[in-house]
């Protein structure tokens, strides 16, 4: 299922946040949009995931979600948002709650999202016994177990360390060339875009408008963070956004 963003203007009273975003996220590809703080990245991903409607335009899903699916848009946050009291394999059966699964149909589907996701041992674990690279683990797995047509990442990696943040994007590349799941990744970090992202938008600031698309062709199992390519990539797009993110930092500090 492709997504396809059409004129997407937003607003909050007299504030314009977003205008004229035309997007479109292909089924199989991952889009990473970066911009300066307070450009409506996250804003962009509310209206794209419908959980507020654009003041103008409209989000567009072309084609049918995967055979399973139950919830075609599923959110991924930075925050993992695990219950404390339920071990890892109740905090993913939450999202199955309520579809009229049966009990077998449920436990196969999680016992089938730990194996994707190599957690398979850690199902009776509670998460204050994880790490924070382990709990976004278990928050990626809960979001694939619904089998989702798009995955709306939120700065899914923003809170973990150098080190986790490394090993939690080898583990998506490998995921993504297991299943070539499709994904639209907000984030403020460009070694993230640049190695995770087949698309790279880069947003202006308020309001955020479409400054400009970067397509990236290197295969994502050799984006290592050495690849000279790569970082010459990621040059470009400091280049591209380093004027408007230091205003956009200046504006921030001095409200």
């Amino acid at each position: 299922m492709d997504l396809k963003i059409r004129d997407l203007t937003h607003r909050y009273a007299k504030l314009e946040v977003l205008r004229k975003i035309n997007l479109t996220v292909e089924s199989g590809k991952i889009v990473c949009i970066v911009g300066p703080s307070g450009c409506g990245k996250s804003t962009l991903l509310r209206l794209v995931g419908g959980l507020e409607q654009p003041t103008e335009g409209q989000v567009i899903q072309m084609g049918e979600p995967p055979e399973g699916s139950l919830n075609p848009l599923t959110y991924i946050f930075q925050d993992f948002a695990l219950l404390p009291w339920r071990t890892v394999f109740g905090n993913i059966a939450l999202v199955l709650e309520g579809h009229g699964l049966g009990k077998a149909e449920i436990t196969k589907r999680i016992e089938d999202v730990l194996a994707r996701t190599r957690l398979s041992e850690f199902a009776n674990v509670f998460p204050k016994q994880l790490s924070g690279g382990m709990k976004q683990r278990v928050a990626i797995a809960r979001a694939l177990v619904v089998n989702p047509a798009v995955l709306l990442m939120d700065e899914p990696l923003s809170a973990l360390d150098s080190q986790t943040r490394e090993l939690l994007m080898d583990d998506l590349v490998s995921l993504w060339e297991r299943e070539r799941f499709t994904a639209c990744y907000i984030t403020h970090n460009l070694n993230e875009a640049v190695r995770l992202g087949h698309e790279v938008v880069i947003l202006s600031r308020r309001p955020g408008e479409i400054r400009e698309t970067v397509s990236i062709d290197i295969p994502l199992g050799e984006r290592t963070a050495e690849n000279p390519e790569l970082m010459k990539t990621q040059n470009l797009l400091w280049n591209m956004m380093r004027e408007e993110a230091l205003t956009a930092d200046r504006q921030l500090t001095e409200t």
